[in-house]
């Protein structure tokens, strides 16, 4: 497969540039959460209560960069701002439930117990 250049970065294969847009740990619990509604951040980081303030925020902008995410600001006082998910953050969607799937199938392999996915 050959390798290509994106935005000054090197990939060897497209598994490694999809990986750009979905890979880590909160990457696809963001976008599964915000495919289900629009959020607001406060609502996001109560939601996913381990990812610490600076993550949340490094992530949702990140995702906003590769157009997968939308951040909304409304100007009112208090300020108000609201994430949604992008027509190129929905593309990941069934590749999340895939691996969802697949991670389920893995915990019974473990016999680790989990609710069905339905």
């Amino acid at each position: 497969m050959p390798e290509f250049f994106h935005d000054s970065k090197l990939y060897y294969t497209p598994i490694e540039f999809a990986l750009r847009h979905i890979g880590g740990t909160w990457k696809m619990p963001i976008l599964w959460r915000l495919h289900l509604r629009v959020m607001r951040y406060g609502e996001l980081k109560n939601d996913i209560p381990y990812i610490t303030h600076k993550m949340l925020t490094s992530q949702l902008r990140e995702l906003e960069e590769l157009g997968m995410v939308e951040r909304i600001v409304y100007p009112v006082a208090p300020p108000k701002v609201e994430y949604k998910i992008t027509a190129t953050g929905l593309l990941a969607v069934p590749v999340i439930e895939m691996i969802m799937k697949y991670g389920v199938e893995m915990m019974g392999v473990a016999g680790v117990a989990y609710p069905p996915i339905s």
